[in-house]
């Protein structure tokens, strides 16, 4: 037996995707650190979607673009199939827009946030805040 982990993107499980229809996007979760709260995610933007506001992360931020145009409006950054960014920890940024559907790789290497913003609800925070 082996503590490796593969996952096959092509047939994941649809139910375990995290819905923000108010804001256009989807997240799925590929891997979890149950302690640290690192984690690596998928992100799917349909056009037009993005976050609203700007905010900062309790953990530095990376990721990568498979498919698509992601803005960040502040800085005016845009992703491109290829792209990396990276995000420091406590570095504001945003708001955000897909110029086009977006498909991202994200990675947290610690907690996402220290307060939850107001494009999560208490169900997709889940346990992705920074213990006090």
């Amino acid at each position: 037996m082996t503590l490796e982990v593969l996952i096959d993107t092509t047939t994941l499980d649809p139910d375990k995707w995290i819905d923000f229809p108010e804001y256009g996007f989807r997240q799925y979760f590929l891997w979890k650190h149950p302690t640290t709260g690192a984690s690596i995610a998928l992100l799917d933007f349909a056009a037009g979607g993005g976050i609203p506001v700007k905010h900062s992360h309790a953990s530095n931020q990376f990721m990568y673009c498979l498919e698509g145009e992601y803005s960040y409006t502040d800085s005016a950054m845009v992703l491109q199939p290829g792209s990396f960014y990276m995000n420091p920890k406590d570095h504001p940024h945003g708001p955000t827009t897909a110029l086009k559907r977006s498909l991202l790789v994200e990675v947290y290497d610690g907690p996402h946030y220290y307060e939850k913003p107001v494009f999560h609800t208490d169900e997709t925070i889940g346990d992705f805040l920074a213990k006090a």
